[in-house]
């Protein structure tokens, strides 16, 4: 609760300062400010327990020499520091080219940050809050780490069209059904903010990491690449809440713009999960990196280029729209190719509602192995909750919503499924025959009745002569009322 308090306080004094424009910007802000403390609290453990460890950060400009005096430098003396030295320096570290140089995290983050307070005043009311919070405290890192992701999930709505955020539920899922394990090479190709590659650390934490070795081969096999600059920003610092030392594996790129055959088999990977933006278009010319599926849509790109990506039994999980279901032309070549070369074994279909407030879309869970020709498909129905007509801000989609779709996925085989009111098999032979079309509806389920066309007629006629009625009335009453 005092994480929380503190953000808040923050984000009030930043609305005071006239530089700061949004919650983009505010967010922002924020980002490399936190993304600052944080580390040099990393650092300032990493001196005491490794022996000639040094900071990424030339002494002059650690959060401890600069920020943490509380009745340090102010109001125009760290206006000019902050623009005039401390951004010039950081953005410019001399990287040294040994692995795991944190230098180029900072120098990467801080590439494509910007000051947009005005005020020295405020930025040293706000530096004085962000000190209070200690991120080498493991409960005060984990209480900021929860309202992080409430952060991520706000800035949502200040994002363009085909940026939304992933319900934490859908993640989680989605990561526990591929069931990553440390050593296994897990890509997200289009990683927004971070929500997929910290479940999938959490996930391995809490089952598999044991030991420091085991922790270090988990964090050398994360890949992750991010095209625009704030999310990259922010899930650079999201990994370090997560203890990860050196988030460098997130690169700030567009992974469409190297040509699909240019990805050679030494970059295959064991896993890919993601949910890549839908609903936008790519810039002119990256569609000829895919001369096969030469399209500009972003989702089926992405899809073309995770078929490719994947080892030999890699597995993927991948969030897609209705649209790429049904779609034809290079969708459906897409599709017969994904079938073709890949099991897809289970969709996942989802309500309209869980992406709510920022979209109102059908989204389907994809999961599939490479190496092996798709025999049949199974769908599962997810549903919203009884008594709850749709998942909304206030009552998102949760990780038990998923406990019976869990419970009939047959464990890591996928043994003993049977057809129920919410599970159906289809056979790639039936796909074929409809033209790969994959918008497939559940057979069990009962086609709502409406009633009967011509007694809804007669009901809706009867309703507007009562409605002009009631209109009529009111205008006799308002004549008199005037007349008096």
């Amino acid at each position: 609760m005092i994480v929380r308090t503190t953000v808040k306080s923050i984000q009030d004094i930043m609305r005071q300062d006239s530089g700061v424009d949004g919650d983009a910007q505010r967010i922002s802000q924020l980002c490399w400010m936190f993304f600052l403390k944080i580390i040099d609290d990393q650092d300032q453990e990493l001196e005491l327990t490794r022996s000639g460890y040094r900071s990424p950060i030339p002494e002059k400009f650690q959060w401890r020499s600069w920020a943490a005096d509380l009745e340090g430098m102010t109001g125009d003396a760290l206006l000019a520091f902050v623009n005039g030295e401390l951004f010039p320096a950081l953005k410019s570290l001399q990287l040294t080219g040994q692995p795991g140089d944190r230098r180029r995290v900072v120098r990467d983050l801080f590439e494509d940050a910007f000051n947009y307070m005005k005020s020295g005043h405020l930025i040293r009311q706000v530096i004085n809050k962000i000190d209070e919070i200690d991120f080498n405290n493991l409960d005060e890192r984990r209480h900021f780490g929860e309202f992080y992701e409430q952060l991520l999930n706000s800035l949502q709505s200040a994002g363009n069209a085909g940026e939304f955020y992933t319900p934490r539920a859908v993640t989680a899922f989605l990561v526990d059904r591929i069931d990553p394990h440390p050593g296994e090479i897990l890509f997200d190709p289009a990683c927004g903010t971070g929500g997929f590659l910290s479940c999938a650390i959490n996930h391995m934490e809490a089952n598999y990491v044991r030991t420091p070795k085991q922790r270090e081969t988990m964090q050398g096999a994360l890949l992750a690449v991010e095209k625009k600059q704030l999310p990259h920003m922010l899930c650079v610092t999201n990994m370090l809440l997560h203890g990860i030392e050196d988030p460098s594996f997130v690169r700030h790129d567009n992974t469409l713009a190297r040509p699909l055959i240019s990805w050679s088999k030494d970059e295959r990977v064991d896993i890919v999960v993601t949910n890549p933006p839908f609903g936008g278009k790519e810039e002119d010319g990256i569609e000829n990196n895919f001369p096969t599926f030469r399209t500009k849509e972003t989702a089926d790109l992405f899809l073309a280029l995770i078929v490719r990506l994947l080892k030999q039994d890699g597995r993927a999980a991948v969030v897609l729209p209705d649209g790429t279901l049904f779609g034809e032309g290079i969708k459906t070549r897409l599709k017969e190719h994904l079938m073709e070369e890949c099991n897809l074994h289970t969709i996942v279909r989802l309500p309209n509602s869980v992406f709510k407030p920022y979209a109102s879309i059908g989204t389907n869970l994809l999961f599939f192995e490479k190496g092996t020709p798709t025999k049949d498909i199974w769908f599962y129905d997810h549903r919203v909750p009884e008594g709850q007509k749709a998942y909304s801000m206030t009552k998102p989609i949760r990780l038990e919503h998923f406990a019976g779709c869990i419970d009939w996925w047959g464990g890591k085989e996928r043994k003993g499924r049977e057809e129920t009111p919410q599970a159906w098999k289809v056979s790639a032979e039936e796909v074929k025959a409809r033209g790969y079309n994959l918008d497939i509806k559940n057979p069990h389920s009962v086609a709502d009745d409406h009633g009967d066309p011509e007694t809804l007629l007669a009901e809706l006629v009867a309703a507007e002569a009562e409605t002009a009625s009631y209109r009529d009335q009111l205008k006799a009453i308002l004549a008199e009322a005037l007349a008096r």
